[in-house]
């Protein structure tokens, strides 16, 4: 699986831990971890905004399979990914709630508080929810009991979904702001980890239009 951390400019500062406990969680369970974000506060700027169309490019193109993001509450972070097609977001504040996202909604993108509660042991704390994240099987429901309902659920919220987001994925995002968009793809991370994985030519080439 690939996975993608995305800071933005209000908690940059703490991109080099999180990056770290991802790394140390996901790349011995085989995954690869690309840091696309902000990596420190004099980086390409981003806000919780940019966060979503980044997200929704990466999933949208199979460049990556996950995203993990957030800002300062993780809420704004959770609602940004959560309006783009096909971008599954859950809010997590502790290792339950990664396992139970885990389980019960089997999404595709984490938010976390990076300043609200990120005080003594926020590191452990951190790392912890990746753990619960990215060991074992997802979709596996819980209690085991509700397993059935739930991967229903799960399945017919993905529909309505796609339902809601009936336009072509490409016109989502030219009927927003270009200069947006082009703000949100402007940084050299991003495009590194896109480029090289992208797997849908016609968002590529919408992409390299917006940078030409």
């Amino acid at each position: 699986m690939k996975i993608a951390l995305i800071m933005e400019n209000s908690q940059a500062s703490k991109n080099g831990v999180v990056l770290d406990k991802l790394q140390s969680v996901a790349e011995p369970l085989g995954h690869s971890v690309y840091n696309v974000g902000m990596s420190d506060e004099n980086d390409h700027h981003l806000t919780y905004i940019h966060l979503g169309i980044l997200a929704s490019l990466l999933i949208n193109s199979k460049a990556v399979d996950f995203i993990v993001s957030g800002c300062g509450t993780g809420q704004g972070a959770m609602m940004s990914l959560n309006l783009h097609p096909n971008v599954v977001c859950g809010y997590c504040l502790d290792p339950s709630d990664a396992f139970l996202f885990n389980q019960i909604n089997n999404g595709n993108a984490l938010a976390l508080a990076f300043a609200k509660g990120f005080g003594w042991g926020a590191e452990l704390n951190v790392q912890y929810i990746f753990e619960k994240a990215f060991t074992g099987e997802t979709g596996q429901g819980y209690p085991l009991e509700r397993a059935e309902p739930q991967q229903r659920n799960a399945k017919i919220l993905g529909e309505v979904k796609r339902a809601v987001s009936k336009s072509n994925y490409l016109d989502t995002l030219r009927s927003m702001d270009q200069e947006l968009v082009k703000a949100a793809i402007g940084g050299e991370k991003f495009q590194k980890c896109f480029f090289e994985n992208c797997q849908d030519d016609e968002i590529a080439a919408y992409v390299k239009g917006l940078l030409a």
